[in-house]
């Protein structure tokens, strides 16, 4: 008895060589180029940043001759996310660039060191020095060397809006800096930080709400 047969039962078609190649097969292989020319290209501006425009001066600088468009463009092709007017410090340090995004008219300091994942908000001020991290090593085992434990699986940080960050602060990982905060000079913020809160010291402590003070 005869069947019905369906497309599914059909051979795949074939090219004029025998082969069974495909739109699939050559959307494939158009990724994979694609793929390879973005993957050269990010090294080409991780190169170039790192090498060179790292070390040119400060963005505000009467010297600069460029300086901060070239390390901000170059910020692009290396953050997941860079938003209008962002502004990319002499000195700063962000590995790789994968997990870091910035909003508007944000910055990383002058000699950052920062690491992804980070979410950094619009309009945040940042001062030189400051260091995010976003994982520890492990140090549980006690008969085995720490610098053989690895490290803990990576937390992110996330600084809200309008952020102050002081010159030299430092923030570890899994915490939140709320919108309007201002973290003052030398803090080591190891908690989350409350909206338009004042915090200081080490470890940082509440030392007041911004606003109006007493009449």
């Amino acid at each position: 008895m005869n069947h019905p047969t369906s497309e599914s039962d059909q051979p795949p078609s074939t090219g004029p060589a025998g082969g069974c190649e495909g739109p699939s097969d050559a959307g494939l292989a158009r990724r994979s180029g694609e793929s390879a020319l973005s993957s050269l290209k990010r090294l080409f501006a991780f190169s170039l940043y790192y090498g060179f425009a790292r070390h040119l001066p400060g963005s505000s600088r009467a010297y600069a001759f460029g300086a901060g468009p070239l390390r901000r463009w170059l910020g692009r092709w290396l953050l997941d996310g860079v938003g209008r007017a962002v502004n990319i410090e002499h000195g700063a340090d962000f590995g790789s660039g994968k997990g870091i995004r910035i909003g508007d008219r944000s910055g990383l300091g002058v000699d950052c060191r920062v690491g992804g994942p980070l979410d950094i908000g619009q309009q945040v001020m940042m001062a030189p020095g400051v260091i995010i991290l976003t994982r520890n090593h492990r140090f549980d085992a006690l008969d085995v060397p720490m610098i053989d434990q690895g490290y803990e699986p990576g937390e992110g940080v996330v600084i809200e809006d309008d952020v102050w960050l002081c010159t030299n602060v430092i923030i570890l990982p899994g915490c939140r800096i709320g919108k309007g905060a201002i973290v003052a000079a030398g803090a080591v913020v190891t908690k989350d930080v409350p909206p338009y809160a004042i915090v200081g010291g080490n470890p940082a402590k509440f030392i007041r709400q911004r606003g109006p003070g007493p009449a």
